[in-house]
């Protein structure tokens, strides 16, 4: 079994193979040196999987590069394959995230900020702008936390091809029944403590969504103070963060097929975003978050201070899974029995913005 690991940092990715049963890894990079690497997707609908990489240059813009054999080489097109239209007078910022639809081959969505939505019907080499989301009535109302306004989380259904829900900062939820010619807030529920009514339509600071692995109407959120759960595919949430040290975090994963196992990263609130107590921990729930345990096998034991960042943890499909995270210090650690242990598996990198890894 070989392990693909994909770490997009704020100066380049770097790709991180296994072929021991994670037992050891060897790091390869940077590609893409000196960019912002916001997204990258692992698409396995194809023979040799498909990577596809959100970078950001300061010099050249972003742009989406895609590789078709992993990572040995690259191809960046001449032209921003993400660009918005003329009539918008918006200029892309950066890719936020890269989804393939389960069911169209060739179909790959995009998350931008500004928060709009793209697709692509050829594999990630172009992308159209879905004007149904960016021409919402709620969108010029549509604010910007810290890291900006973006679309950040992709959530095609895995049984309903008509179904998508995406999520923003700041926005709230936002899901589409009719393939994305329509879109509705789906945010009943969660807490926006910092606007007058502190639960609001929409306008929520989600910082991440994930679905369950069994389950496609279980949802679980991170929000700038809440954890969440729906348990209707998004139209009702619930509270879930008793257990943990904090509400605050930005990243949430779930298990590839285990039900109601979820993981969390939680961090101090706004003044510090450390972790709390300043110990290295990684939350695990296996039912639903009704009761959370805190894994720290392998993990530092010393004074811990650096943040896990939205996309920055992730699982892969192996069996058992991988658990991973990294962090703004440059440090990512892996766990190939589900969390219940980590070791580290490189140091020194630069920020580390996204995490992604599968079998291929």
């Amino acid at each position: 079994m070989t392990v693909l690991l994909a770490l997009g940092t704020a100066k380049g990715l770097f790709l991180a193979r296994s072929d021991d049963e994670r037992a050891s890894w060897e790091v390869s990079g940077p590609h893409f040196p000196m960019t912002g690497v916001y997204s990258v997707c692992i698409d396995k609908r194809r023979t040799v999987p498909r990577l596809l990489a959100g970078v950001t240059s300061s010099h050249y813009g972003p742009s989406v590069g895609y590789s078709d054999d992993l990572g040995a080489s690259w191809h960046e097109p001449d032209h921003p394959p993400v660009a918005f239209p003329k009539d918008t007078s918006t200029a892309l910022e950066r890719v936020w995230q890269l989804v393939p639809d389960p069911f169209r081959p060739e179909r790959v969505y995009a998350g931008t900020q500004p928060s709009a939505l793209f697709v692509s019907d050829d594999g990630g080499v172009t992308f159209e702008m879905v004007r149904s989301l960016w021409d919402h009535p709620h969108r010029p109302e549509w604010g910007a936390g810290f890291g900006g306004q973006a679309i950040h989380t992709i959530l095609p259904h895995p049984d309903d091809p008509s179904s998508l829900l995406v999520a923003m900062s700041t926005g709230g939820v936002y899901r589409s029944a009719d393939g994305g010619a329509s879109w509705a807030p789906a945010n009943s529920g969660i807490q926006a403590p910092y606007m007058p009514d502190p639960f609001p339509e929409f306008g929520q600071c989600v910082h991440k969504v994930a679905r369950d692995a069994t389950d496609p109407d279980r949802l679980y959120a991170q929000n700038h103070h809440g954890v969440y759960r729906s348990d209707d595919g998004g139209t009702r949430w619930e509270s879930i963060a008793e257990g943990l040290p904090s509400d605050f975090g930005f990243t949430i994963v779930t298990h590839p097929r285990r039900p109601d196992v979820v993981y969390n990263f939680p961090l101090t609130a706004d003044s510090m975003r450390f972790p709390p107590e300043e110990r290295c921990r990684v939350y695990r729930s296996q039912d639903a978050g009704k009761s959370w345990e805190a894994l720290t096998d392998g993990l530092p034991t010393e004074p811990f201070y650096p943040s896990v960042l939205r996309d920055a943890m992730c699982a892969d499909d192996a069996d058992p899974a991988g658990v991973y995270f990294g962090t703004r210090s440059g440090e990512v650690y892996a766990s190939r029995d589900e969390g219940d242990s980590w070791a580290l598996v490189a140091s020194h990198l630069p920020d580390v913005l996204c995490v992604r890894a599968a079998v291929v």
